[in-house]
């Protein structure tokens, strides 16, 4: 029956391993490390952090856009409470967290709709 498998002979050689081994693995899951912080971690970071910078700056009168789609104005905010009272038209309002709006319109885009 030996005759389907090849005998495997150990070489002495073979068996030790090179010094540099460990310092490849450590070398390359660094590499790894580098490119997952400059690619993921780094863009992300600072897209949470322009984000709260948009949520402190919103303030009466402001023209926003929710992840919703929902055009309005910002008829009223609660600094204590997370939540904006947005009014989408004449005596609609709707009241939405801040962290739903995803940007702030420049001055007079409600009315150029």
């Amino acid at each position: 029956m030996d005759f389907f498998i090849a005998s495997a002979h150990a070489n002495p050689a073979a068996a030790q391993g090179s010094p540099t081994a460990g310092w490849d693995l450590i070398f390359m899951l660094v590499i790894f490390g580098l490119i997952f912080y400059f690619m993921i971690y780094r863009p992300q970071a600072k897209r949470v952090k322009e984000h709260k910078a948009l949520m402190s700056s919103i303030s009466k009168g402001d023209e926003v856009l929710t992840q919703g789609g929902l055009l309005g104005r910002v008829a009223k905010v609660a600094d204590d409470k997370d939540y904006v009272v947005i009014e989408v038209a004449d005596n609609t309002q709707v009241m939405v967290q801040k962290s739903a709006i995803s940007a702030v319109l420049p001055k007079g885009t409600l009315k150029s709709l």
